[in-house]
């Protein structure tokens, strides 16, 4: 389940790269230009809908846009200097307590496909730049 594997982050191989389970490579956003107001924001954004897209089977997500998400997640974690605990707390926890709200499926999947477009023009992208065999 891709949602339990972001608890544990994607793991981050050296600027803008991200490899998801599988090993499928994206390039990631710059997010070093973000305020820490805007880089809360995105990051809470980010695990409601990794959450609601992982749990949610009319809203799922590719495995580059999944790439995407965590990748930028952790990012974003690492600039708030955040260690893993304090990003599950934070962030993850909130957002699977969404899951106990019948509308959040709704209301939260047609966001995910605009914020994959978002870090996409921030210079992230959702094609596999590499993939193990």
């Amino acid at each position: 389940m891709k949602a339990l594997a972001a608890l544990a982050g994607a793991l981050i191989l050296g600027a803008g790269a991200a490899l998801a389970d599988g090993g499928i490579t994206v390039k990631l956003p710059d997010v070093s230009g973000l305020s820490e107001t805007q880089a809360k924001s995105l990051i809470a954004e980010l695990a409601n809908v990794n959450v609601i897209t992982s749990n949610c089977p009319d809203y799922a997500i590719t495995d580059g846009e999944w790439t995407l998400i965590t990748g930028t997640g952790d990012l974003l974690a690492a600039k708030l200097g955040l260690d893993a605990s304090a990003y599950d707390r934070t962030y993850y926890g909130p957002a699977f307590k969404l899951l106990d709200d019948p509308g959040a499926c709704d209301r939260i999947g047609p966001t995910a496909k605009p914020l994959v477009q978002q870090l996409v023009g921030m210079g992230g992208g959702t094609t596999p730049l590499t993939q193990s065999q």
